[in-house]
């Protein structure tokens, strides 16, 4: 372990995880402290549930995970609260992996048949629902890291991006709404994807660089011990062979 590995701690705040926890989010949590502590860096995990304040000035990462329609809206009042101090954080440079659910509450709305859900207001997107959901799994390759990324995609909504950044070019799958060949957001030290498996497990490079911002905004310095990520390459190149003919 680096002398300057130890000094080094990253907090983890996830939000919500009594309502938004439907595709097992707590797997990407799971992955992000093990990477941490395989590299001797410091790693808690903070979470706040429903009736609890946030406290953004103490998280170095957040995730908003996914949930129902039905959790969406009763989370939808609590998000108005904390609307502010959420995009300060986002707006500072704060690091945010929003699945699913969590990545349509990041927008303006989402348009369902039952109502609105407005949403944080964070990036510009909206979210409408669409006559069929979007079930398979899907590969993309994203800018972000130099492996194909890989998951698995389970939406009705169909999202539109406006003019941001998406997460990946769509290989093989739906991706936001079907037709854009398009999935996910990047914005600032964001991103917002339909990607359940859960992602960052089956995409190691992804976690890293959710680590690696993380620390930049923190410390002004991300050097990462390179980790043996044999297996999970093996794993990815699996999925891609067979899906992408």
């Amino acid at each position: 372990m680096r002398e300057g590995a130890k000094k080094r701690e990253l907090v983890i705040g996830h939000l919500y995880p009594d309502l938004l926890n439907l595709y097992g989010d707590r797997g990407n949590i799971a992955c992000l402290m093990k990477r941490c502590q395989w590299r001797g860096i410091q790693a808690k995990t903070v979470e706040f549930e429903s009736e609890d304040r946030v406290d953004f000035g103490s998280l170095d990462i957040v995730l908003l995970g996914g949930g129902s329609d039905r959790e969406q809206m009763l989370v939808c009042e609590k998000l108005k609260k904390i609307r502010q101090d959420f995009k300060d954080y986002v707006e500072d440079g704060g690091v945010v992996l929003a699945v699913c659910g969590g990545y349509q509450l990041l927008g303006k709305y989402y348009q369902t048949r039952e109502g609105t859900i407005e949403g944080l207001h964070l990036v510009d997107l909206y979210t409408e629902q669409g006559e069929r959901r979007l079930i398979d799994n899907i590969v993309l390759q994203s800018p972000l890291c130099k492996m194909p990324v890989v998951g698995f995609e389970n939406h009705g909504g169909r999202t539109y991006i406006n003019g941001n950044k998406p997460f990946g070019k769509v290989l093989y799958g739906s991706g936001n709404d079907g037709s854009s060949g398009y999935e996910g957001v990047i914005y600032k030290n964001v991103i917002g994807t339909y990607l359940h498996g859960p992602l960052l497990p089956k995409n190691p490079q992804i976690c890293d660089h959710l680590l690696q911002k993380a620390l930049e905004r923190k410390y002004h310095s991300a050097e990462l011990t390179p980790l043996d990520d044999k297996q999970e390459q093996e794993a990815n190149a699996y999925m891609v062979k067979r899906l992408i003919k």
